[in-house]
């Protein structure tokens, strides 16, 4: 069976790689330091939505006045992320690729649906929903790539 990430060379007993360590720790903390600033430097981390993000006001919340850099949505995928990386570094294991991607697949619902429906112009969506809907999509990514990166 095929597994995401799967490798026969782990070393002993199936410890961790020094590497796959320092790969899971690294994402973990750039990941987190990233949903920090988007909320406590939101002067410093603007410049760089332009990026990755429309920065639409109108689908962004403020802090303090200031415009976050990234979106609700976008927020809520980062946000997410930073949730799961404390527990996946303890947790995350590769998985077979076909659960793998029910688990994208599911956690991406939320926010397949309701970008969907606003793009259609069917119904629009408050930002904190935005937000809630994609924290599912940005948790269950963090988590999939944590185990992925502890088989290196």
């Amino acid at each position: 069976m095929t597994h995401v990430g799967q490798r026969t060379d782990r070393g002993l007993a199936g410890q961790k790689t020094f590497a796959a360590r320092f790969a899971q720790n690294l994402l973990s903390n750039i990941t987190v330091a990233w949903a920090f600033f988007l909320f406590f430097g939101p002067a410093v981390t603007f410049p760089l939505g332009q990026f990755i993000c429309h920065q639409k006001p109108e689908r962004s919340f403020f802090l303090s006045g200031l415009q976050m850099a990234v979106c609700a949505r976008c927020t809520g995928l980062y946000v997410g992320a930073a949730l799961a990386m404390p527990i996946a570094l303890g947790f995350a294991a590769p998985m077979k690729t076909t659960r793998a991607r029910w688990i994208v697949v599911l956690a991406a619902l939320p926010t397949a649906i309701t970008w969907s429906l606003e793009f259609a112009g069917l119904t629009g969506f408050s930002n904190m929903a935005r937000f809630i809907t994609a924290l599912p999509l940005g948790f269950a990514a963090a988590w999939l790539i944590v185990g992925v990166l502890g088989e290196l």
